[in-house]
């Protein structure tokens, strides 16, 4: 790969992007935007505020809680309590696919569900509004589930969504009613929507169901949400290794899936940020492992095939996920082949999500990219820095307005599916079971990352840097392409996908070959550079 001597020195990009902030912003986004090394990691500033008036990437506590993990499930009936434009913004915007067992089955996802307050509710309350949506709700469609989400004006006024949903419970009998909290006020960004949402649904859906489906090999696939279909793509290749799925927290799945999910023998992981609270609850309560995967990238896939195979110690299973892996990949290095001289030694950013501005750099890598600067959104710092670091992570008054469950081992259903000493013996052999390392020790030497990145940070690494493909979410989108940089857009994929497993593979590197060596970016102004000195900016300091 290129040398990064052509590169601006990463402690002047700093520097010039910190200059033009108050010294007291200054300080603080100093904190926020390190230079990496992945020998001595150093810390990140994540998971507090963002700076009033920066122009932020996040979302709110509501978007993490109902429109990432609970909006992939198709059969529960996700009812917004409150104005209709949260629904509208919640609406189908991350392009989860579903694919329900037959034409009549059920499907509430392509549905909006909202008790559209006004005005009069604000004043005088809206539970009596929430209960008649509820009942209606029953009455049109009948579901085994039905899920109140909280948003602003609901938690200012005081609306008590769990009081209604457990006296709407009772009075239904057949259907399973809950309520989440999950004002989007709550924490600091859609990460504390998640957790709300884990809660949740981890005290009043999991373990239902103690029915033995079947399988050898059975797993849980955590924090992987079908966008563009790849939850179809990694459930044809576990099926084909001959591993059971039973439940996808939260893509292409079931309210039965999580009922039944405490059945699973073995967590996998793919977004640590979302669902790590999840995995660890049921370790506790169940007794069923975690571990860290990644099946965004060829190279990843068949490695994240392997660790589950390893995990089972089956040597027909192993021998079988090899001959999967082999199948596979011819297909994969033809393309790469073709691609990557055209790829090779371009420059990558990429600011999305929690895990995925990790998990996307191993695409780049596979077509010979260099990732210059990355981050997140909504991480935390383990997310960053690896697990390690979590016992020394100071929780602040926005994490402790997340509640935290009191969780132990169920006296019933508690079976530890592996003893320590396996456990030990499987990490000792290179498994690492419970265990993130992190983006950071990823990175190469001198790149930066910068959590939280702003509008006008972005703006000024696009300058500075010039990459050729610049990843982030639809809210970033047009701006970046105005400035003559293809931006991939990594929350819903765009029209793209599905990008998981091997045939995701695939079509993401003909997708960036396509949007790195088109010619229409370096023919495109942006409107205002015609008239650049009439808009030139004057910035207080002081």
């Amino acid at each position: 790969m290129e040398s990064r001597n052509k590169y601006p020195d990463p402690s002047t990009i700093k520097e010039e992007l910190l200059k033009k902030y108050p010294p007291k912003v200054a300080k603080k986004r100093a904190k926020a935007i390190v230079i990496n090394d992945p020998e001595e990691i150093p810390q990140v500033q994540a998971n507090t505020r963002t700076i009033p008036g920066i122009i932020t990437q996040r979302g709110c506590s509501y978007a993490g809680c109902k429109g990432v993990v609970l909006g992939p499930t198709r059969d529960i009936v996700n009812l917004v309590h409150g104005p209709i434009g949260c629904s509208f913004y919640a609406w189908l915007t991350r392009r989860n696919q579903t694919r329900p067992d037959s034409p009549e089955g059920e499907n509430y996802m392509t549905y909006c569900f909202s008790t559209d307050m006004q005005e009069e509710h604000v004043v005088f309350g809206g539970e009596k509004k929430l209960k008649q949506a509820i009942q209606e709700a029953y009455d049109l469609f009948h579901p085994k589930a039905i899920g109140i989400f909280s948003t602003c004006p609901v938690g200012l006024i005081g609306d008590d969504v769990h009081a209604v949903s457990k006296e709407m419970r009772e009075k239904l009998g057949d259907c399973n009613i809950f309520g989440f909290s999950c004002e989007g006020y709550k924490g600091v960004s859609q990460s504390a929507g998640h957790h709300i949402a884990n809660n949740q649904v981890f005290k009043h859906v999991v373990g239902l169901d103690d029915t033995d489906n079947g399988g050898k090999f059975k797993i849980n696939m955590l924090g992987e949400y079908n966008i563009g279909g790849d939850a179809f793509e990694i459930e044809r290749l576990l099926d084909k290794c001959g591993i059971t799925l039973v439940a996808s927290f939260s893509g292409n799945s079931t309210i039965n899936q999580f009922e039944n999910s405490h059945t699973a023998d073995l967590n996998v992981i793919m977004c640590h940020r979302s669902i790590n609270y999840m995995a660890e609850m049921m370790e506790t309560k169940y007794g069923i492992p975690w571990m860290k995967v990644n099946f965004i990238g060829a190279e990843s896939s068949a490695k994240s095939l392997r660790r589950i195979a390893r995990y089972f110690e089956d040597d027909e299973l192993m021998a079988r996920v090899e001959e999967v892996i082999a199948e596979e990949m011819p297909a994969v290095d033809a393309i790469i082949s073709d691609i990557y001289p055209r790829t090779k030694g371009k420059l990558a950013m990429l600011f999305v999500g929690g895990s995925r501005a990790h998990h996307y750099q191993e695409l780049f890598a596979e077509l010979g990219m260099e990732t210059l600067s990355a981050g997140y959104e909504f991480g935390h710092r383990d997310d960053y820095e690896g697990r390690k670091v979590i016992p020394n992570i100071k929780i602040d008054a926005d994490t402790k307005n997340i509640e935290e469950l009191k969780v132990t081992a169920d006296p019933d259903k508690f079976k530890p599916r592996r003893t320590e000493e396996e456990l030990a013996k499987l990490k000792a052999e290179g498994l690492d079971i419970r265990e993130y390392e992190g983006m950071m020790p990823d990175m190469k030497s001198g790149s930066l990352v910068i959590d939280d990145i702003s509008h006008y940070e972005s703006e000024k690494l696009i300058e500075l840097y010039k990459p050729d493909i610049f990843c982030a979410g639809i809210k970033e989108k047009y701006v970046v392409q105005k400035m003559g940089v293809p931006l991939k857009q990594l929350h819903s994929y765009d029209y793209g996908g599905p990008y998981a497993g091997f045939t995701g593979a695939m079509n993401f590197y003909k997708d960036i070959d396509r949007m790195v060596n088109s010619r229409v970016w370096k023919l495109i102004q942006a409107p205002w550079e015609d008239v650049q000195s009439e808009l030139e900016a004057t910035y207080v300091t002081q």
